[in-house]
């Protein structure tokens, strides 16, 4: 199996200069670029109110997280969910915004350490660390020629995974904080401590996920048709069981939910092939359009 979407076809495991991305910067920088703004203008810094090698860690994060393109240009999801005038929620206020650059940091795939880990890594090892994570990694690029990587870049790459979803104790300032700015959605626990601390990403019910970020995310997904069975649902690459840390009772609970909002959508249990239908398929920023409000 595959480590990734077949549409990767480079690993990338730095380009954030060792920053996890901070609370403010995905709007900070989205605003820079949507005033026409150049990364690469002398006084970005200045502008960005920030160091170097942070420009370039903005960057690569609004990359990441679906906010810029690869012309530094910001995309639908980017204004959808931070314009000032239009956008879902400039601020990040909404914990169902923190679930959906979740799902674009994994889903894009840019960050490849995001999608290997919810994809296919935590379902091999239930507890894990920064070691047996590069030890994963050496194992399949064994078989994978395209997989290379430097020990060290990766080791690095998953201390910044770790802090992006670790919340932080003692936070004086919102700008320098070090929680991470998925630590909200609490997808990552943490065991032990010192030279005995591991990590775990543990299916369950994910009552705090809102349906309508589950509903955008299976009609996002382009793999997906008009029927879906509910394997695919909960196993597939860039499922919501994957991507989300889902159980099958918390997705057949929000499936449910689903099916009881939108009379175009069913579920259906036929001969023990579950399967959830689309009669009439919703543009997907419609759902999210309905939650926010807009």
């Amino acid at each position: 199996m595959s480590l990734v979407s077949s549409e990767i076809t480079k690993y990338t495991f730095s380009g954030h200069d060792s920053f996890q991305c901070r609370q403010l910067w995905l709007k900070k920088g989205f605003d820079f670029v949507q005033d026409g703004q150049s990364f690469n203008n002398e006084d970005a810094v200045v502008k960005l109110g920030v160091g170097k090698n942070m420009v370039s860690a903005i960057r690569y994060w609004l990359k990441a997280f679906n906010i810029i393109d690869n012309k530094d240009k910001p995309t639908e999801f980017g204004i959808k969910l931070l314009d000032n005038i239009e956008g879902y929620d400039p601020f990040l206020e909404d914990e169902a915004s923190i679930w959906l650059l979740h799902y674009q940091l994994v889903k894009t795939g840019l960050a490849s350490t995001y999608s290997i880990i919810f994809n296919e890594f935590r379902k091999e090892k239930l507890f894990f660390n920064k070691e047996t994570y590069v030890n994963y990694l050496k194992r399949r690029k064994e078989t994978e020629p395209s997989l290379a990587f430097n020990d060290n870049t990766v080791a690095d790459d998953f201390v910044v995974f770790v802090k992006m979803y670790q919340g932080s104790e003692s936070s004086k300032d919102v700008e320098d904080s070090f929680s991470g700015i998925l630590s909200e959605i609490e997808l990552l626990k943490t065991i032990g401590k010192g030279k005995e601390e591991q990590y775990q990403i543990e299916n369950s019910e994910r009552d705090k996920l809102p349906e309508a970020v589950l509903l955008f995310s299976i009609i996002d997904n382009p793999n997906y048709g008009n029927s879906i069975s509910l394997n695919s649902l909960e196993y597939d690459n860039n499922s919501p069981g994957s991507i989300f840390s889902l159980n099958r009772s918390g997705l057949t609970n929000k499936i449910a939910d689903i099916v009881g909002d939108y009379k175009d959508i069913t579920f259906t249990d036929h001969a023990g092939i579950k399967e959830l239908q689309f009669k009439n398929k919703p543009n997907a920023y419609s759902i999210l359009d309905t939650y926010y409000g807009k």
